[in-house]
């Protein structure tokens, strides 16, 4: 027997269609066990789903299921297979299950090269690995799997974080081609599961457009937009980059794709860096800009507003004429109406007026829902100065 999670009254009509059940929807709960399943029914007894129940955050459920159907095993099975099929094949790296966009919320899995590494989100997602490693080997074979869960989930949720290999060890690091250009992922280490696969789509779209041209990468990681440009044909790029372990992936990026003697990479504060080029009167014909999460929650908006108005004010002024913006928010509190709000004040302050070439997300491989708004979280515009 699953326990019986029942709504109050008039919240059933948003969780039909949003797998999020917040403690303040929540009428009561009957006793039921951290992690475990619970049949969700509205303030009338009426059956609306089930999902995977923590009493701790306030978040407490994610509902799995609108169907009156068991949660287990099987259903795992079933919705691993049906993402999978959904993606495109032939990617050394890509994307395969999206949390709530493959209706698993709390899971990401991506495949990098032979290699599959998930993250678990939630503790209801943690108390199942065995089931979900089962259902990815069932498609895909018997890939090696690493768990890379991140600190903060695994903490708000109270599951145990694990950073290693589900059982059968795999290699050190794994060598993925995007396109023309080759990274190199170390498993374990990093941010997210290795690579920003989100902006995959948009480094083979936006970095060729620096052929010919001096490029500036700003938090740029590993440089993925800069390699894309320099494989292309760009003069030169400069990386702005604050992490250690993020530039010297860089260099190696460089490296590997024969490129270094065109790259630089600079060290420091991204906002210093930009005042300082800007002063010295530099100019470049592309421009991207990729910052982490400004806005972590809607307390910070307001700093996180300031924060994009200034680097996007920068950059155009660093943009030769005719030159180009790749400028991206990942915040989902920042919304795509505030974003340009954002862009277009700086522009004004700026003294240009860029032309919107095109409106930019995440890779295909990151479905976004409809109904569920926080699958769709980067938002990006490309700009010409004219």
């Amino acid at each position: 027997m699953t326990g019986v999670l029942r709504l109050r009254r008039g919240r059933a009509r948003r969780v039909r269609t949003h797998p999020w059940i917040f403690k303040g929807d929540v009428a009561d709960v009957t006793p039921v066990a951290p992690g475990d399943v619970v049949t969700v029914v509205d303030g009338s007894g009426r059956f609306v789903g089930r999902g995977w129940f923590n009493p701790r955050p306030a978040l407490c459920c994610r509902v799995v299921t609108w169907e009156d159907e068991q949660l287990d095993a099987r259903l795992i099975a079933r919705r691993v297979a049906d993402a999978v099929s959904r993606r495109e094949r032939g990617h050394d790296a890509a994307r395969l299950v999206w949390s709530e966009g493959d209706a698993l919320p709390g899971l990401v899995v991506d495949r990098y090269g032979p290699v599959l590494v998930a993250q678990a989100l939630t503790l209801g997602v943690a108390r199942r690995r065995k089931d979900i490693v089962a259902a990815l080997r069932a498609v895909l074979g018997e890939a090696a799997v690493f768990w890379a869960d991140e600190a903060t989930p695994a903490a708000l949720e109270a599951f145990e974080q694990q950073r290693g290999w589900h059982d059968a060890e795999g290699p050190a690091s794994v060598v993925v081609a995007e396109g023309a250009v080759r990274f190199v992922v170390r498993l374990g280490h990093g941010h997210k599961t290795g690579l920003y696969l989100d902006q995959a789509d948009n480094r083979a779209r936006i970095g060729p457009r620096g052929a010919g041209h001096d490029v500036l990468d700003v938090f740029a990681y590993t440089a993925g937009f800069a390699c894309h440009a320099l494989v292309a044909g760009a003069r030169r790029a400069l990386c702005l980059e604050s992490s250690p372990e993020a530039i010297a992936g860089a260099v190696e990026s460089f490296a590997l794709n024969g490129v270094a003697e065109r790259a630089e990479v600079q060290a420091g504060n991204a906002f210093d860096a930009l005042r300082r080029l800007e002063r010295a009167g530099a100019r470049f014909g592309l421009v991207v800009l990729d910052p982490p999460p400004f806005a972590r929650s809607r307390a910070a908006l307001e700093a996180a507003i300031r924060g994009y108005k200034e680097i996007n004010l920068r950059a155009l002024r660093l943009l030769e004429p005719n030159g180009l913006l790749a400028t991206f928010s990942c915040s989902h509190h920042v919304d795509d109406t505030t974003f340009e709000a954002i862009c277009r004040d700086a522009a004004a302050d700026a003294g240009v007026r860029p032309l919107i070439v095109e409106r930019l997300t995440q890779s295909a491989d990151h479905p976004a829902l409809l109904t569920v708004p926080e699958t769709r979280y980067l938002k990006g515009l490309l700009l010409r100065a004219v």
